[in-house]
């Protein structure tokens, strides 16, 4: 189960008591006070690693929190401080806190680090009130309490392409066709269940990754079929990839079909039909794709080079369109 959104309420450790202590040594009548200080509490830290892909460790998870402090003891020895706390993420989390909606940081590079909650302070010993006028305090204190902050967590990948559609354009086939991913493809509608993250690999060793999100149905803003849950992993993305079906073999007209992606683009970010985008009508090896590529050309004049007519199962067209990839990420 891919999972990208969790709620989680997160506690630092608090801190350890300080204690009231004597020394008692043979020869030594005025020992005086020798009560450490307690612990400093865990911190909880949050780290993006590139090796994670979901928050799927987080599903059931809803409450967790740092190591509390050691307390204090006699030798003025003080307390162990608590081991921190450090959950590790995907790149691309966001973090939200829920009752205030605000976002408090945004992890984008491996390794990068963020203090959500900090640890509790450790209680005072009575040796650090021993003064030339309190030569013998009595008095300690308690370890504070860590920080508690109840957060959300959301994943955006980052991606430089994200491929948009209808169910059954041909999304997972294309996908597979420019990248090594290896994702579940059949005949029917809403195969894929979850977003995939393809890599396509340049002769330089660069990479571009290609992003797939479920497919998209008229009224999807209303929370019909899978919604628009999806559509954050493509709001980081470069370039946008709209995929027709232009075979028409399930009854649908690709230039309805554009029309609806677009709606219902508009309809969850307008930002996004301002970013660059190319049109693909994918299954022209079908003899009735003819008549509606046609028509597509027809009623949306797009620039040179942004309409590819490709089929992604023959490979058919898919290098030209991987060019025009390159020449709009690099």
């Amino acid at each position: 189960m891919f999972v990208d959104r969790v709620l989680l309420e997160l506690r630092a450790g608090k801190g350890g008591n300080g204690v009231v202590a004597w020394r008692r040594e043979k020869f030594i009548p005025k020992g005086g006070p020798c009560g450490g200080n307690g612990g400093k509490g865990g911190d909880v830290i949050l780290r993006a690693d590139v090796q994670i892909s979901s928050l799927d460790w987080f599903r059931n998870r809803r409450l967790l929190h740092a190591e509390n402090g050691g307390q204090g003891a006699g030798a003025n020895r003080q307390g162990r401080n608590g081991k921190n706390l450090v959950l590790v993420v995907p790149c691309g989390t966001l973090v939200k806190n829920i009752d205030t909606g605000e976002i408090l940081a945004d992890l984008t590079e491996d390794g990068q680090e963020w203090l959500v909650c900090q640890g509790g302070k450790g209680g005072r010993g009575n040796t650090s009130f021993k003064s030339p006028t309190n030569r013998a305090p009595n008095t300690c204190t308690p370890g504070k309490e860590g920080e508690l902050l109840r957060v959300e967590l959301e994943l955006k990948l980052i991606a430089d392409v994200g491929l948009v559609g209808l169910p059954n354009a041909g999304k997972s086939t294309l996908i597979e066709a420019v990248s090594k991913a290896r994702v579940k493809i059949a005949p029917y509608p809403f195969t894929t269940l979850h977003p995939n993250l393809g890599q396509l690999q340049l002769d330089d060793f660069r990479r571009i990754l290609v992003a797939d999100i479920p497919g998209i149905i008229e009224g999807a803003h209303l929370n019909r079929g899978l919604g628009i849950e999806f559509l954050r992993h493509i709001e980081r993305t470069k370039l946008l990839i709209f995929v027709l079906d232009a075979s028409g073999i399930d009854g649908r007209d690709p230039c309805s079909d554009y029309k609806v992606l677009q709606s219902e683009l508009k309809a969850y970010n307008p930002e996004l039909l301002k970013r660059p985008f190319l049109v693909v009508l994918n299954k022209v090896d079908v003899p009735e794709a003819e008549d509606h590529v046609k028509e597509f050309k027809k009623r949306f004049k797009l620039k040179r080079g942004q309409l590819h007519c490709i089929s992604a199962a023959l490979g058919e067209g898919v290098p030209a369109l991987v060019d025009s990839v390159k020449e709009w990420t690099i």
